[in-house]
């Protein structure tokens, strides 16, 4: 399960206590650098099920085609530099409609979970893409990573 790992365990490792789990917490309410809660990080859930709702990543790949954004997108897939994304194109590229979800069920403004998604989505789609290519079962790693997170959560 190395590609897995990497996702839930590598996402958000480099960040202990970094903006991301400092500025939205654990979600099991452990410590910023405990790697458990570090990989129960919403936002990681929140990224995945991104991936799950719009055709996983091939569909994103597409869609940030489709909005001339492809160039960062290729970006996390490849094996150099991930290229960032402003939070304002995700809202671009996704909708109102789903970036409010995400905000609402984190309860924080839009504006913070499209801050937020946009630090994490780029280092989800580098994890699940090591080999700078899409692998063939990419949509099965991102259903069993968020009933991982999911079950780790208790919904």
């Amino acid at each position: 399960m190395g590609i897995l790992d990497a996702i839930l365990g590598g996402v958000l490792g480099g960040n202990a206590g970094g903006p991301i789990s400092g500025q939205f917490g654990n979600a099991t309410g452990g410590t910023p650098g405990d790697t458990n809660t570090q990989a129960q990080n919403p936002l990681l859930l929140m990224a995945l099920q991104l991936l799950q709702q719009n055709g996983g990543l091939q569909g994103i790949l597409a869609k940030f085609q489709q909005a001339g954004y492809g160039q960062q997108a290729q970006s996390w897939i490849g094996t150099g530099p991930n290229l960032p994304i402003d939070p304002r194109v995700l809202q671009q590229v996704f909708g109102q409609g789903q970036l409010g979800q995400i905000a609402q069920q984190l309860g924080i403004p839009r504006e913070q979970a499209s801050d937020g998604v946009a630090q994490v989505l780029p280092q989800v789609v580098d994890q699940m893409t090591p080999a700078g290519e899409v692998p063939e079962n990419h949509s099965d790693l991102v259903n069993e990573a968020l009933a991982i997170l999911q079950r780790g959560r208790g919904s």
